[in-house]
Order: structure tokens, then C-alpha cells, then sequence
């Protein structure tokens, strides 16, 4: 039977594209989409590119096991790669399967964060210049994470309350912290450039930034407002991944990381300093500087002090704190 040119059979959605789907409709954000679906499509190629219904907890300890032993991943990438999957059996398949909650999570090691002295992070801020220099300043005189700092909009800033207000952080949480007042009038000056590219961007047709969830939808004309701006814009336009419209998206982290690792070279430091060890920084010299604890967990945004705690740890000099015996021979 031959059907008309002008009608259309309806096709299955793909199983990726079912993932990505449910993934969207989760508001889960476009990195977590870009993890699982690599992940299960490796799952998938795995096994010789069979369905993963017809697949079970063998193949799944299986897999697992092959990132551990020949793939040498570390614990939380295995971690990742088992929420991937039980992602795609309990929320786009509809499997209950008790059995893949109950496959063992890699064991974490506990590691004591790096921690810079006041002194070397005046060295490497002194070695980074433009862009880079105040976001590596806002990353250690507030306590933000690096994405936190790039996805700041314009209306996250006031400047007369020295407050940065950050949105949806680590678990979904809106925190405030301060903002240092060193950095108002350099930050000030930011903006003057940013709003000169944003009204460049207008009088070209574009000016629109990405607004999370549905509130494209409620503010029409949001997506090209002054303050739904980022602080942070890209040097270019680029097309969104989701939606393919042309927009100015924030600076990428990776730039960031690579002058912060060069500033650490020149500065002659044997540390594995990122720009995340302004955060640990940061925690480590306001408990140093006699803050209490609970303040330093909600500047932070931790959900349970004992998370904070750590910091605790790597406050007194050496050991513990203890005088070694041969400093005593002298």
C-alpha cells in the first residue's frame, strides 16, 4: 500500500531523544543533558548497540565495573555514568528496577581542599589582567563558584547594598553574599563595556540572552532587558544548543581556568591552585579571621555544616597544629 507524498508517518522519537525529553522537562540544565546522554549512548555501544530493555543489573555492574578496572575513571565519574542509567530506566523507560538503586556507589576518598595563604593569592590575582583579574577577585572576595560568577546577571549586582544575589546555585538554592567594596568601582566600570555591547547587540537585531525555564514566556521581551543581562557576556554571539537561536551567552570557565593555571605558573607555586581554590580560600581566611562557622556555611551555600567543617582542618600550620619534636632539639 502506498501512501500520499503529503502525508507523514509519525515516527518513535529516538531513545536519545527521549532522554533529552524528559531531561527538559526535569529543568535539569544542558550539562547534565550532555553527561547522561553520553553516557548511556556509551552504555548502549558497550553492548553492541543493544537495547537497554533488553539489558538488566548484569550488564549494568558490568559496565560499571569496565569504567573502574580498564577505564580507570575515577569514583565520582563512575557515579555519574550509574545516575545516568538509573535515570534512563526509572524516568524515560519507566523500569522499576530495585536492583540498579542498590548497585554500590563508588567509594570517595576524602581529600583536604588546597588552600592558598593570603600572600599567594595577592601573587596571582596581581598576574591576571581585564576580565580575568575581576573575576578572579569576585571568585575569592565573595566565595562563588566559578559558573555561580560567570552566570551572574545584571540585576544580581547592587551595588549599594555591596550584596551579589546568586540564583539557582548547587541544589537549586538562592543564597546572598557580600560584594566586596574593592571591586564596585572596577565592576562599575565593567558594566559601562558590557552595556555598550548589549545596545551594539540591539541596534543588530540581537540582544537576547537565554532565560531559564518558562519565564520566556512570561517576560516576552526579557530576553533582550538590560537587566537580564550577563555580567560576565561572551566576546561572540553563538547559536543555543536547545533552541538554535543566536544569542550572547556568558564567558566560558575554560578561559578562566587557563589564565588562572598560567598566573599560578608565573607566580612560581607548587600548588594545584584553580580558580576554585579562591573558594577554599575564601572559607579558610574568614574562619581564620575569627567568623563564625554558620556564617561562613550560608556565604558558601552549604547545606550541612559538617560540609563546612572541613575547612576546620587545614586552619592551623603543619600537622594539626602540633610542634614536631625535632623543632624542639633546637
Amino acid at each position: 500500500m502506498q501512501y500520499p507524498s503529503n502525508v507523514l508517518l509519525a515516527q518513535p522519537p529516538k531513545l536519545l531523544d527521549q532522554v533529552r525529553a524528559k531531561i527538559r522537562l526535569k529543568h535539569y540544565s544542558i550539562r547534565t543533558e550532555q553527561a547522561y546522554t553520553d553516557w548511556i549512548r556509551r552504555f548502549i555501544l558497550h553492548f553492541g548497540k543493544r537495547h537497554p530493555r533488553e539489558m538488566g543489573a548484569a550488564e549494568v555492574e558490568q559496565f560499571l565495573s569496565h569504567l573502574a578496572v580498564v577505564g580507570q575513571v575515577s569514583a565520582s565519574t563512575q557515579n555519574q555514568a550509574r545516575s545516568a542509567l538509573l535515570f534512563l530506566y526509572k524516568e524515560v523507560l519507566g523500569i522499576e528496577l530495585p536492583w540498579l538503586e542498590n548497585v554500590e556507589l563508588a567509594k570517595t576518598g576524602k581529600r583536604l581542599p588546597v588552600v592558598l595563604t593570603r600572600e599567594e593569592v595577592q601573587a596571582i590575582l596581581s598576574r591576571l589582567t581585564g576580565t580575568h583579574w575581576l573575576v578572579g577577585s569576585l571568585l575569592y572576595g565573595t566565595g562563588m563558584r566559578i559558573l555561580e560568577c560567570l552566570r551572574l546577571r545584571v540585576q544580581d549586582v547592587d551595588m549599594a547594598r555591596r550584596e551579589i544575589l546568586i540564583r539557582d546555585a548547587k541544589g537549586h538554592k538562592d543564597r546572598v553574599t557580600m560584594l566586596p567594596s574593592s571591586l564596585v568601582k572596577p565592576l562599575q566600570a565593567h558594566l559601562e563595556k558590557v552595556k555598550a555591547l548589549h545596545d551594539s547587540d540591539l541596534a543588530q537585531g540581537f540582544g537576547a540572552v537565554y532565560l531559564p525555564f518558562a519565564l520566556e514566556r512570561k517576560y516576552p521581551n526579557g530576553a533582550k532587558e538590560w537587566l537580564w543581562q550577563y555580567v560576565f557576556p561572551s566576546a561572540k554571539l553563538s547559536a543555543d544548543p536547545r533552541s538554535n537561536a543566536v544569542r550572547r551567552h556568558h564567558l566560558q570557565e575554560q578561559g578562566i581556568q587557563r589564565a588562572v593555571k598560567q598566573a599560578v605558573r608565573d607566580a612560581g607555586l607548587t600548588k594545584r591552585a584553580s580558580p576554585h581554590t579562591f573558594r577554599h580560600s575564601f572559607a579558610t581566611h574568614l574562619l581564620e579571621g575569627g567568623y563564625d562557622i554558620r556564617t561562613v556555611q550560608e556565604l558558601l551555600g552549604h547545606s550541612d555544616v559538617q560540609i563546612t567543617m572541613i575547612y576546620t582542618h587545614v586552619l592551623n600550620k603543619g600537622g594539626k597544629g602540633v610542634t614536631s619534636p625535632l623543632d624542639l632539639l633546637a
